[in-house]
């Protein structure tokens, strides 16, 4: 019988440096950002949500190319419950592709908030609840450790925006991290900066033309590679396509 990672404390899950410790408190801390996003002013919305989507996708970018793999092999029904996570991401992504293309303050945009939180409180739930206790389950205290160590560095260089295109699995997340990492975190550097700026049109344009550049990166076809087809998406429904 597993036990949920929400029911176990530091010492039960292996220690500091366990993978399972380190889910377990980017989970907390979205929590706290979820419930800030639900309290904030429409002007303070979007700086909220730099702060999620940094934490978001480099922690679902990390689950995707360090642990996932690892329990599709040790699970019997890994493939399932990953593609099932994978899923979500991709949903997560796209919705978050929507809002930053929906003006702010409008019906839709509010509705498309609403569901990230939904999605976003359903992953958690999915990997504390039953992928991760499985992994606790099947591999040992080292191997928990080691694994936190790997997932903790790929995290720290990972990408920190939307990227629907780009496949959820290896090698195609991997072979795309590089290029779309410099680009978000230079992006998320100018979207900071005009945050706290009165008028600074030149910043805008240079984030306009890092967005620019990280869709056309995603779209190289060997960034796809590896991808399962639910979790795919066509150029035909990207919105960023068609408007180039």
């Amino acid at each position: 019988m597993t036990i949920s990672l929400a029911e176990q404390d530091e010492t039960q899950l292996g220690g500091p440096l366990s993978v399972l410790v380190r889910q377990k408190r980017d989970h907390i801390t979205l929590n706290r950002l979820l419930h800030e996003l639900g309290e904030a002013a429409l002007d303070r919305q979007d700086e909220v949500l730099r702060r999620i989507y940094r934490l978001v996708f480099a922690h679902a970018f990390a689950e995707e190319a360090v642990l996932w793999p690892v329990l599709r092999r040790v699970l019997p029904d890994g493939k399932d419950l990953t593609l099932q996570v994978e899923q979500e991401h991709q949903e997560v992504n796209e919705l978050v592709t929507r809002i930053e293309q929906t003006p702010a303050g409008s019906t839709d945009r509010q509705s498309l908030l609403d569901r990230l939180v939904e999605v976003l409180r359903e992953d958690v739930r999915d990997e504390e609840d039953q992928l991760l206790p499985q992994l606790q389950a099947r591999v040992d205290h080292r191997r928990l450790v080691a694994l936190g160590i790997a997932w903790e560095a790929v995290r720290r260089i990972a990408p920190t925006r939307a990227h629907p295109v780009v496949a959820r699995r290896p090698p195609g997340n991997a072979l795309a991290a590089v290029p779309l990492t410099v680009l978000d975190r230079l992006r998320d550097r100018a979207d900071s900066r005009i945050q706290h700026s009165s008028g600074a049109p030149w910043l805008e344009r240079v984030s306009a033309k890092l967005t620019r550049a990280s869709h056309a990166v995603e779209h190289a076809p060997f960034f796809r590679r590896g991808e399962d087809p639910t979790t795919a998406r066509s150029d035909d429904e990207d919105p960023a396509v068609r408007e180039r």
